[in-house]
């Protein structure tokens, strides 16, 4: 595989019994550990967002084998089941926290599960998890007014910096989904890479604030799986999700216009 294309793992809740809202994206912790077992047979080194927005930013040069582990919104099993595995085979990761969905000071509720405290979290950063931000309430950006946005979007790198003591660099839209003007409002907030989903390998050309996502679900079988790191029959993996994302797509803009004409008439 060319170093100049990258899988990029998204990965949500690890649990036995995740709830009804996010079993469909959730991996058992059995399922986690053999997914990481492979990629340690297969030789990858996993990094973190920020070593790759680094290291196609001043070509440095990148392993052999990269890969991103991913993992969005802070679910508590992040802590309890992957970290675990993560630190048995020395792998770096990245989560995306919703701050306003982690357990404690700055909650918001809307949670969809059980989610990390901020002591987790800052067990996962000590442990060399780099934490990115995913907003603060979880909504879908591109659908917000300007003021609405840039609230998401620099309270939740706010929090982070506060609670950490480092401001993140990295960030993964909610849902997958952003436009130009969400992707400069991430970029005007301090952050120097942004994720997308795609399901497809993130390649330099689609530029630091849109790298592509594959999806890591319950039903991904290992064999599945080892086709997502090598990058192989991904259309025809993921061709259901491409047609509902276009479809949801024409949904989205059409709510933009609204949107915009009733900002206009006020």
């Amino acid at each position: 595989m060319s170093v100049d294309r990258v899988p990029i793992l998204m990965y949500h809740s690890v649990a036995h019994s995740p709830s009804r809202a996010t079993y469909g994206l959730s991996v058992s912790p059995e399922a986690f550990a053999a997914q990481m077992r492979l990629l340690a047979e297969r030789r990858f080194t996993p990094l973190t967002a920020q070593r790759l927005a680094k290291a196609w930013r001043t070509g440095s040069g990148l392993p052999e084998k990269p890969v991103l582990i991913t993992f969005d919104d802070g679910y508590e099993g992040v802590h309890r089941h992957a970290l675990p595995t993560l630190v048995e085979h020395g792998f770096a990761a990245t989560l995306f926290a919703s701050t306003g969905w982690v357990r404690g000071a700055h909650e918001s509720g809307g949670a969809l599960d059980l989610m990390l405290s901020w002591d987790q979290v800052r067990e996962l950063a000590a442990a060399g998890v780099e934490i990115g931000g995913h907003s603060h309430s979880h909504p879908q950006l591109d659908q917000l007014t300007d003021a609405q946005l840039w609230f998401e979007v620099a309270r939740c790198r706010e929090i982070l910096a506060e609670e950490l003591g480092e401001p993140p660099v990295s960030f993964a839209y909610p849902y997958g989904y952003s436009d130009r003007r969400v992707r400069d409002t991430v970029r005007a907030a301090g952050f120097t890479i942004s994720l997308a989903v795609g399901n497809a390998l993130a390649e330099r050309p689609q530029g630091p604030y849109a790298l592509e996502r594959v999806t890591v679900r319950r039903s991904t079988g290992l064999g599945e799986f080892e086709r997502l790191v090598e990058g192989r029959g991904l259309g025809r993996l993921f061709v259901r999700d491409r047609v509902l994302t276009k479809g949801y797509a024409v949904v989205r803009r059409t709510r933009q216009v609204v949107r915009k004409a009733s900002e206009a008439r006020v």
